[in-house]
């Protein structure tokens, strides 16, 4: 028997719609979407299915979440939606699958990771994507070094709190870090609820 999806993300209901406009428009019309920290899978047969010539491969680094993506997978029966593949960024050599990428998509990972998995995703995404790839990232970003809205410095604060590597990230920093790996940021776009999203692009 197929293992019914068991895990409910809120705030991806909330933030699938406004962020599926902005991957509309960035991304091309076809090749390999590799999406990291794909968590219970939602974003991945949402976007799979609203964005048919896309090979979308989700990926997490947590393996007890592989079966909740997987049981996603398999209920939305997409042919473009590929299996969930164990993968950690967590060193400066992780190799994405599938090389060369059209995009990859990472979204509210860097505020819940250490800084040095922000090094480690730039790295590799200066090697995998092809030329002119995308690599979009969604979440909260300081701004010239100050939160946007008191609510993401409460959120920032609680982060923090959980653990002293984590937190909101300074967009300045965010944007060195692609400049140093041949990765330029084209455009930053505002989102619902004090988000942002970032769209580098491979030069």
């Amino acid at each position: 028997m197929t293992q019914a999806p068991r895990l409910f993300a809120p705030a991806t209901a909330r933030n699938r719609g406004p962020i599926l406009d902005v991957l509309r428009r960035v991304l091309p019309a076809s090749g390999s979407v590799l999406e990291l920290a794909a968590g219970t899978g939602d974003h991945a047969a949402f976007f799979a299915e609203s964005l048919p010539g896309l090979d979308w491969r989700p990926t997490e680094a947590d393996p007890h979440l592989l079966p909740e993506i997987e049981a996603r997978r398999r209920a939305a029966g997409l042919a473009n939606l590929r299996e969930a593949a164990l993968l950690a960024i967590d060193g400066p050599d992780w190799r994405a699958p599938d090389t060369p990428l059209a995009a990859i998509v990472a979204i509210n990972l860097l505020h819940i990771a250490p800084w040095p998995v922000a090094e480690h995703l730039f790295a590799g995404a200066g090697r995998a994507l092809a030329e002119n790839g995308i690599l979009f990232l969604y979440g909260p970003y300081r701004r010239d070094g100050a939160h946007t809205a008191p609510s993401n410095a409460q959120f920032d604060a609680m982060l923090r709190r959980h653990d002293p590597a984590w937190g909101v990230r300074d967009l300045d920093a965010v944007a060195r870090l692609g400049e140093a790996h041949g990765l330029a940021l084209d455009e930053t776009v505002a989102m619902p609820a004090n988000n942002l999203s970032l769209i580098f692009r491979r030069a």
